[in-house]
Parts: structure tokens; C-alpha cells; sequence
């Protein structure tokens, strides 16, 4: 063997060891690489949340519950009001909104619901086919001091069978935070409820 011939095979070796060396910092940077895009992904991923809505995936976003309190106390109080106050001429339907309405607030509430229950309100629903619906105006809430002071304002329609009455309600009390349930998605509990306003605004005929 010449020495040109193993000078050739110095060359091919150690451009065999760069090529080898460039490839195996290439496959390096490409680990690296995958590594970083499936942390980013994966830390993506945490901060959302698919919800089953029927047949389909709804995709919502995790979030600090701070930035959600104003909206959740509002939703909370809106919801209380909606199952309080929406009545039908039916035992069973009254029992399961006023079930749902009572996990939501405290003593307050009950012992509104107790006078109504004396007086005979729920009865003569019955008695008289009325349906009572409310719409929540707006609620107010002040987030800065807890437990959070709020005031609603809605607007309550009573259907008789032989008028239509509509009626001002505004209503006021404190949000606590208690723990997520079932019962209460939105971990608040209503306490010091208090109507402060419930009157005729008009009379319909029908």
C-alpha cells in the first residue's frame, strides 16, 4: 500500500469521524428540539378544558378563580333567584327548583321559604294554575371585601288564569366561599338574604 493510498484513507476517516460527529449533534438538537415543543404542548394542554355538551367537545380554559369571581358570584346569585322564584302549578316542580335554591344559601333562605310554605304561597299556586317566572336584571357585587356584598334587581311575571301581573324585586346579601359540589358549581353560599323591594309595577288582563 502506497502511501498516497493511506494518506486517501486518513482523509476518508476523518471526515467519517466529522460527518459522524456533525450527524450526532444534529440527532442531539433535534432531541432537544422535540423536548422543548412537547413541554410547550404539554403545558398548553394543562390550561384547557373540553367540555361534553350533547355530541360534541366544547373547549373552555382553565383560569385563576380570581379572574372569574365577579362572574361566577353573579352567576350564582342569578341562579339562587331563577330556582327561588320560578313557580309552576306542580308540587313536584316547585320542590326540586326550591331543593336546588336552598344548597345555594343559607339559613336566610329557608326561613323565607318557611313563611311563604305557612302563609299558604306555594298552595295556592297550585290551587290557582299561576306560573311565576323571573328575569334577572343585573346583580351587583363588590369582590374587594369578603364575604361579597351583593344586590339584585329582577323582574317577576305572574301568570293567572285570568290576568298577568308583573312585579319590581330587588333583594340584597353576602356571597361566602364555600367548597364546589355538585350541588353549588360555583362555591358560594348566599347569607343575610334579604328582599328589599317586591312590588306591582302593572296588571294585564288576559
Amino acid at each position: 500500500m502506497s502511501f498516497q493510498q493511506l494518506k486517501n484513507m486518513d482523509t476518508a476517516f476523518r471526515f467519517v469521524r466529522v460527518f459522524a460527529f456533525v450527524l450526532l449533534m444534529a440527532c442531539f438538537m433535534l432531541c432537544v428540539f422535540v423536548l422543548y415543543k412537547s413541554y410547550e404542548l404539554s403545558a398548553k394542554l394543562e390550561n384547557k378544558i373540553y367540555v361534553l355538551a350533547g355530541d360534541k367537545a366544547l373547549e373552555a380554559y382553565a383560569s385563576n378563580r380570581k379572574d372569574n369571581i365577579a362572574v361566577e358570584a353573579r352567576d350564582h346569585v342569578g341562579m339562587f333567584h331563577t330556582y327561588f322564584f320560578t313557580l309552576d302549578p306542580d308540587e313536584k316542580s316547585i320542590q326540586t327548583n326550591l331543593s336546588k335554591a336552598l344548597y345555594l344559601a343559607d339559613a336566610s333562605a329557608k326561613k323565607q321559604y318557611d313563611i311563604l310554605k305557612e302563609t299558604g304561597y306555594y298552595a295556592s299556586v297550585i290551587s290557582g294554575n299561576i306560573n311565576q317566572q323571573v328575569s334577572v336584571d343585573s346583580v351587583l357585587v363588590d369582590t374587594q371585601i369578603e364575604p361579597y356584598a351583593f344586590r339584585c334587581y329582577a323582574t317577576i311575571k305572574i301568570t293567572r288564569p285570568t290576568s298577568i301581573v308583573t312585579r319590581n324585586l330587588i333583594t340584597q346579601g353576602y356571597l361566602r366561599n364555600v367548597s364546589r359540589s355538585d350541588h353549588n358549581a360555583h362555591g358560594f353560599l348566599i347569607e343575610k338574604w334579604e328582599t328589599l323591594e317586591n312590588r306591582d309595577l302593572k296588571t294585564e288582563s288576559r
